[in-house]
């Protein structure tokens, strides 16, 4: 009979977001795929979870697959986590699912944060349509990525990086217009959590002299959405 991948949300970065059936899961699997055993660590130690750790990230994706879908087969209960939050959602994961999927081994959430729907449920814009484009190009594509977000009828979502942030802020204001209104989420459920709400031009201002650090999300009202 063949094992059961759980895909298991983590904290964002309070610890206490933790669910109770995370920690039950974590508890009893076989194994817990990670993308950094030094992160996962620290969330297992806290609640004295003691699972052996297999790496599982962009950079040995195509070549865990195997390994791990040959432990399901053989029986084996295994949880995937990522360093923060929901797996799958513009982390790793995605490969070794779809192989399950294939191989009729059985695939089930345990659901929990995601910095995703925490910055959408407070960001103050509408939420009933939202495209999400997770991060953005580095270089080629860039240009032609804005010009199609530019031009959706509803909420978009970005994920960027503190060394990025600026250089993203910039071009939304030379594609989307500086008076589009963003709502940008950083440090989530930590103690240096930060939100800003106002418009591209606005936010140019508060983040361009700041030392940034953390993740960011960032919350773009359509077209003509007015405060």
């Amino acid at each position: 009979m063949f094992g059961t991948l759980y895909i298991v949300a983590t904290p964002i970065g309070n610890l206490g977001d933790i669910s109770f059936r995370a920690k039950e899961v974590l508890s009893e699997v076989d194994f817990i795929a990670v993308e950094d055993t030094r992160v996962s660590k620290k969330i297992l130690t806290k609640f004295d979870i003691n699972i052996k750790m297999i790496v599982y990230n962009n950079f040995n994706e195509s070549k865990q697959v195997d390994k791990i879908v040959n432990l399901l087969k053989d029986g084996k209960n295994v949880a995937l986590i990522s360093d923060a939050g929901t797996p799958c959602i513009s982390d790793p994961g995605y490969l070794l699912v779809n192989n399950c999927k294939i191989n009729d081994i059985k695939v089930t959430s345990v659901p929990g944060p995601s910095s995703l729907i925490s910055a959408l449920s407070t960001s103050g814009l509408p939420s009933d349509s939202f495209y999400f484009e997770g991060f953005l190009p580095k270089k080629k594509g860039r240009k032609t990525k804005f010009e199609f977000l530019n031009l959706l009828p509803c909420t978009v979502i970005l994920f960027e990086s503190p060394k990025r942030v600026n250089k993203t802020l910039l071009n939304i204001r030379e594609y989307m217009g500086e008076d589009r209104i963003i709502s940008i989420h950083r440090e989530m459920t930590k103690i240096y959590e930060e939100v800003f709400f106002g418009s591209i031009k606005e936010s140019i201002d508060f983040f361009s002299d700041k030392n940034n650090k953390g993740e960011f999300v960032l919350i773009i009202a359509k077209q003509n959405y007015s405060l």
